[in-house]
């Protein structure tokens, strides 16, 4: 079989089937993260990002080319999450400018797009770093280049094309000391190949479902309600055993096969000393039992995941009511006036009620619920903005994965003037709001804020999914991690001692000030020892404990 001419129709299928494709593994590639942390989200970023454009390209009804053009590139635009995502959105956007422009697509042409797709992206980030999505993409243009002068036939093409960027992508560990060093590929380039891939399939004319479901509140719901009725075990148990003696082989085959005629979804890591057990039970107290008569038990942790599932419905319920509610406000503020209100506003991101306070405080105007775990898209930025009643609008993005996001939300607006503050860190955000003096230019306050900010160091305390070697250190799986600003400072089983490890690393001589800020669930007693630690150490010391509500580390702490 040889194809050589596509269509809208067959390049719509493609590109949704690219974007399912890549629904379909976002997990898997979240887990190719370097940093072995909880929040690996490349996959969803990317996956969110392309999702966004799928949805506008499946509600055209028999599009040409250039509908389909727009469709991809404003919908992956607007829908761009994350620096991977907004790469992404960049690549599309390149390719669309060539294809657009065309009625049937030939090899030349698609030749031609992958090369304009990769030179939109290339200049779209500051100092693009090879070993990244990006290198994958360029290896794809010189390979489709070279294959142009070759051949017609797009089977032949496109999978030599996907061939030389699986090979590209295995070489990524060499570019990137730091992905040889935790054992992975580029997640970014493994994104931009599985949605290759799916595209090729859909090409071969595969039995696929290109229906894209458009969210609502009512098929969340019902997809809510279905995900209750499957629940057959209601209690996450997990916990660790510290054994009596070695298991034998005999005795874990006993220990798994009990679990098994309790429960489901078990997981059972054994060594000489501990048993790691993970088991969805409707009787937790039965497999503590059983563990009991092999040792002691740790870390023991049991969930209610049919509460927890009410507790996500309702917070579902609660988001939809503030984005109408947003949206209510938005018009209305649209029918008040066009005219911006004042002349500086502020747009902060922040994952936690207690850090959104003290954002807030500082006087942020708009708050967008987000950071490392769910990172906001340039249309959530861009509703922000529009929010502001102001010429100027800052915007602190407080996490380099949102960054190139909130660039591209500025670039995209036109009645305002948006000036984002490149922060790193919830600290850095806090630190450049400090140094805002209203009285002041406001080119001179975006000066001094993005000085300023060079002079915050964070640490942020998580814990390990997964063993590995980073920055010359052994970490195994739930150890607890201090990562600084371009390092892993500190790794322990004792979390105190790894957040005061991790403090003392980022400390100097010309450090006045500590902040510390804990987490979702932690004690305040547990931070506060932390915090008269410090100050015994050092007398010269300032060190103020704040609560900050933040998923998924325990602790953040800036120095100053």
């Amino acid at each position: 079989m040889e194809i050589n001419t596509i269509d809208a129709a067959v390049l719509a299928k493609m590109f949704l089937n690219g974007a399912k494709n890549l629904e379909s593994k976002k997990e898997w590639i979240n887990e190719l993260n370097v940093f072995p942390v909880p929040d690996g989200d490349t996959g969803t970023n990317m996956s969110m990002t392309i999702m966004s454009a799928a949805k506008e390209v499946s509600a055209l009804e028999k599009p040409d080319m250039k509908q389909i053009a727009k469709a991809i590139s404003s919908g992956s635009l607007r829908g761009a999450r994350g620096n991977s995502g907004v790469i992404l959105s960049q690549l599309f956007r390149g390719f669309t400018k060539v294809i657009g422009k065309e009625t049937v697509i030939t090899v030349p042409v698609l030749a031609a797009a992958i090369q304009k797709a990769v030179e939109t992206a290339y200049k779209a980030v500051m100092k693009p770093k090879e070993g990244t999505i990006l290198t994958v993409a360029r290896g794809c243009a010189d390979k489709a280049a070279e294959l142009a002068e070759e051949t017609d036939d797009f089977i032949y093409f496109i999978d030599e094309v996907i061939k030389e960027a699986e090979l590209v992508l295995k070489k990524t560990p060499d570019m990137l000391p730091v992905l040889k060093q935790a054992g992975v590929v580029d997640s970014g380039g493994q994104g931009l190949v599985v949605i290759l891939q799916g595209a090729y399939d859909a090409l071969l004319g595969r039995e696929i479902d290109y229906t894209i479901e458009a969210e609502t509140p009512s098929s969340v719901q019902k997809i809510s309600s279905e995900t209750e009725a499957e629940i057959k075990f209601g209690y996450c148990t997990e916990y660790i055993i510290v054994l009596n003696k070695p298991l034998t082989g005999e005795e874990e085959r006993k220990y798994k096969s009990f679990l098994e005629s309790i429960g489901d979804s078990i997981v059972v890591v054994a060594d000489d000393e501990i048993v790691k057990t993970h088991v969805h039970t409707n009787d937790p107290g039965k497999a503590l039992q059983e563990a009991l008569l092999h040792g002691s038990l740790s870390k023991i942790k049991v969930d209610n995941m049919r509460e927890e599932h009410q507790e996500r419905l309702i917070k579902d319920a609660a988001k939809i009511a503030a984005r109408q509610a947003a949206e209510q406000k938005k018009a209305q503020d649209a029918a008040k006036s066009s005219e911006p209100e004042k002349e500086s506003g502020f747009i902060a991101v922040s994952a936690g009620d207690g850090l959104s306070e003290v954002f807030r405080g500082l006087g942020v105007d708009v708050m967008i619920e987000g950071g490392q775990t769910m990172n906001p898209s340039t249309e959530d930025i861009l509703n922000a903005v529009a929010e502001v009643a102001a010429q100027h609008v800052f915007v602190l993005p407080n996490n380099k994965n949102i960054i190139l996001a909130a660039n591209q939300a500025a670039d995209l607006t036109k009645d305002k003037q948006v000036h984002v503050i490149p922060t790193k860190t919830i600290p850095q955000g806090i630190a450049a709001l400090v140094n805002f003096i209203p009285e002041q230019p406001v080119q001179q306050n975006e000066q001094r804020m993005c000085g300023e900010i060079k002079k915050v160091k964070t640490g942020q305390v998580t814990y390990a999914v997964r063993d590995t070697v980073i920055d010359d250190k052994e970490i195994k799986q739930d150890d607890y991690m201090g990562i600084g600003d371009s390092s892993i400072l500190a790794v322990g089983r004792d979390r105190a001692q790894v957040a005061l490890e991790m403090a003392e690393c980022m400390l100097d001589e010309e450090s006045a000030l500590v902040s510390i800020y804990y987490g979702e669930g932690m004690d305040k007693i547990e931070a506060d020892a932390l915090a008269s630690e410090l100050t015994s150490r050092h007398e010269e010391l300032e060190v103020e404990v704040q609560y900050g509500g933040q998923p998924v580390y325990y602790y953040i702490i800036s120095v100053e």
